[in-house]
């Protein structure tokens, strides 16, 4: 059987701010509720997943003293409070 196709991130993103907004209106059933829960965490894992390989794939490109090309891994500093 062929595997499920991940969605991008962006569909991954879209899917989940849609799950959220329908968990927060209140109106699930519990059945239903587990269900939206489940699959968010599913997508905010892949979100996860995408942003991690998106990071490791942003090296800069930088010249070293001999004018030669080398890569330095791009640091993101995580937002303090968060």
């Amino acid at each position: 059987m062929p595997r499920k196709k991940e969605p991008s991130f962006e569909e991954a993103l879209a899917r989940l701010e849609q799950i959220v907004g329908e968990m927060e209106q209140g109106e699930l059933n519990l059945q239903d509720l587990v269900l939206r829960y489940s699959e968010g965490v599913t997508l905010a894992n892949q979100c996860t997943q995408s942003l991690s390989r998106a990071e490791k794939a942003m090296d800069l490109l930088l010249q070293d003293k001999d004018g030669e090309a080398m890569t330095t891994p791009l640091e993101i500093k995580k937002e303090q409070g968060k």
